[in-house]
């Protein structure tokens, strides 16, 4: 009877634990009432995390971007304490279609036009903000629509100009992996020809990071080489967790830092 007692106790206080838990900062985890009660409770900013579906080598797979940026969104909301995150767009531009240019010419790749993807936000922006947002954040995990992010949240604003609302593109996410990570795997020893811009030791260390079970460990043994039609540019063979940490740990902060100031926030 004892032990049927101490059973009955560690039940309970684990289901207390389990009650207790913060509700999750993603949006499709929550129902429509915890969405609402949320913003009346002050929090009014929400990311919109985008991604891509393209080819990341024979080792990496097709949905990384969708995987790092979601993973990303949901530390940055952390850290923030203020902050919901929305679905992560995962159809951006990728190349044209037919004939396949870009990404395209790689099986798996899924692309739209510019201007539904720029539909597609500014519809998302315009609904998050119907249900009370007022700062809507854009953070893009891919280099080739930044531009358009940009272009996105300058029309949201023009339109926005007489309302508290305002849509905020932050380049410093994507700032942070493009020029701040190199920096930081240079100083650690590693060349431009191992870094890369593509599925080299800087993407593919950040996808082990975050989620190591897109990384086919296998296939790393490979010799890669740049312009060999694999969808590599750099040397994925030094990519590691600890090298990948040091990217998570640059994307978070920068982005939390910008996100503050763009919202008037002290650092």
């Amino acid at each position: 009877m004892r032990l049927l007692h101490a059973f009955l106790a560690l039940s309970l206080t684990i289901s207390s634990a389990v009650w207790a838990a913060p509700p999750s900062v993603f949006m499709e985890e929550l129902t429509w009432t915890d969405v609402r009660d949320a913003t009346q409770a002050g929090k009014v900013t929400v990311l919109i995390p985008v991604g891509g579906t393209e080819q990341n080598g024979p080792h990496m797979a097709l949905g990384k971007h969708n995987a790092r940026v979601r993973a990303l969104a949901g530390r940055i909301a952390a850290s923030l304490g203020d902050v919901l995150v929305a679905p992560v767009v995962a159809y951006v531009p990728e190349g044209g279609i037919a004939p396949p240019t870009g990404h395209m010419r790689f099986a798996g790749t899924l692309s739209i036009p510019d201007d539904v993807f720029r539909g597609t936000l500014d519809a998302a922006a315009r609904s998050l903000r119907q249900h009370g947002f007022v700062h809507i954040v854009l953070i893009g995990d891919h280099g080739g629509y930044q531009a358009q992010l940009k272009a996105v949240a300058l029309r949201l604003n023009r339109d926005w100009a007489s309302t508290p609302a305002r849509a905020h593109y932050i380049a410093e996410y994507y700032q942070a992996f493009a020029i701040d990570y190199p920096q930081a795997l240079r100083a650690k020893g590693l060349s431009d020809a191992q870094i890369g811009t593509h599925a080299g030791a800087a993407d593919t260390s950040l996808m082990m990071a975050i989620d190591p079970s897109l990384v086919k460990q296998e296939r790393l043994a490979d010799n890669p080489r740049a312009g060999s039609g694999n969808g590599i540019i750099g040397d994925p063979r030094s990519a590691s967790v600890p090298l990948g940490q040091v990217g998570v740990e640059l994307i978070v902060a920068k982005t939390v830092a910008a996100i503050r100031s763009a919202r008037g926030v002290p650092r």
